[in-house]
């Protein structure tokens, strides 16, 4: 799932995002197969743990090296970085009081894949695109 036009040219972001699009991908991939339903619930409960964890470590450092270059456009992107989060724990609070019903982790997955290639595919790209517009190194 991960393609290099995702690249943004900052390693730390770049193999972070990797990580992201190969778990959300194997996620993606387990909750769509032939498995029996109740088989795929470890690998569900582990995603959302990961994503619970993981973003907020990514997204901390993404904003990290947003203001160190200055990047202008950083509120909006940290707003975009909560609302995700949200999201997230919005999921998580449904998975408590209802249960892993199939429906909605399946729209859960859905979310994530569309969430990570936009914002990854179109909001993140603008970061590499501010460095290389001043002249600096991305990396």
């Amino acid at each position: 799932m991960w393609k290099e036009k995702y690249k943004v040219g900052v390693r730390l972001i770049d193999e972070q995002h990797q990580e992201l699009f190969n778990r959300v991908s194997d996620f993606v991939q387990t909750i769509r197969s032939e498995e029996h339903w109740e088989d795929k619930l470890d690998k569900v409960k582990e995603t959302m743990a990961f994503m619970q964890e993981y973003v907020v470590v990514h997204f901390e450092e993404e904003e990290i090296y947003q203001e160190k270059i200055n990047y202008p456009d950083i509120q909006e992107h940290k707003q975009e970085h909560t609302k995700f989060k949200e999201g997230v724990n919005h999921y998580v609070k449904i998975f408590e009081e209802e249960g892993f019903t199939e429906e909605k982790i399946q729209e859960f997955g859905g979310r994530l894949m569309t969430w990570l290639i936009m914002h990854v595919g179109k909001m993140d790209q603008k970061i590499g695109a501010y460095v290389e517009g001043k002249g600096g190194e991305t990396q």
